[in-house]
This record gives structure tokens, sequence and C-alpha cells, in this order.
């Protein structure tokens, strides 16, 4: 039935309930001052097969200026600043979902030793190779 406002509540509700937790993980992170602390978290996808492993990271908006890829006792650390893009100033903001500000993303890698032997960022995805040795 497409007009059941019952279906209709919840769906709201569900969809009001995911803007909220969006909200808490983007601002409401304690810990570090405010200056240094990420504010969200990329998505990563991890592929490996028997010569490499292929890590994909979703960072759409951030330049390739504002990147940083580190190790650190086999994490893997990336880390970047994706700003609020250039438009008339004072706005009324509608809607701001997509997430501004530092973010950092660490990942435990599998532990074997590999190399990196080519990093990309085209369309908005960060490409890391890492060949097994």
């Amino acid at each position: 039935m497409p007009n059941d406002p019952m279906r209709f509540m919840w769906a709201e509700a569900c969809e009001m309930l995911t803007r909220a937790d969006r909200l808490h993980r983007q601002f409401f992170q304690l810990g570090k001052p405010a200056a240094a602390k990420p504010t969200w978290q990329p998505p990563i996808d991890i592929f490996e097969t028997d010569a490499e492993l292929r890590i994909v990271v979703a960072l759409p908006g951030v330049e390739c200026r504002n990147l940083e890829v580190n190790f650190d006792s086999g994490e893997l650390v990336i880390a970047a600043e994706r700003s609020l893009p250039a438009g008339p100033q004072p706005a009324f903001i509608h809607r701001l979902e997509i997430p501004y500000g530092r973010l950092e993303r660490r990942v435990e890698l599998p532990q074997i030793k590999t190399q990196l032997v080519r990093s990309d960022l085209v369309n908005g995805c960060l490409t890391l190779i890492l060949r097994k040795l």
C-alpha cells in the first residue's frame, strides 16, 4: 500500500536515525584537541592476491597535496583534509551530509612483508598497490 502513513512514518524515522548516526560520527568524537582531531573516516576496501595487496580508499573532493599516506607498526594511516566547496558566504545550509574537515583512517594490514609499488588518486579513489615480498 503506497500511501500507508505507518510505512511513511517508519521510513522517515529510519532515515532520521541514519542521519543522526552520521552526524554523531562526524562531529562528536571525543579525545584529541579540535585542531588535530579527525572528524571523519573514509571507507576502505582491501583485496589480497598471491602477489599483492590492493587498497582502495574513497576520497572524493580530496586533493593530492592534502593527502598523507604512512605505514606505522603494521597499520596503514591515511590522513587528509577536505574543505567545504567555495561558494557565497554566509549561506543557509539546507542539508550537510558530506563530511568535511580533517580525516584519518587507520587500518591494520595483514602481517606480511610488502612494498608500496604504486599509488594513484583517480576519480576520488586512492588506490595503493603493495607487492608481497
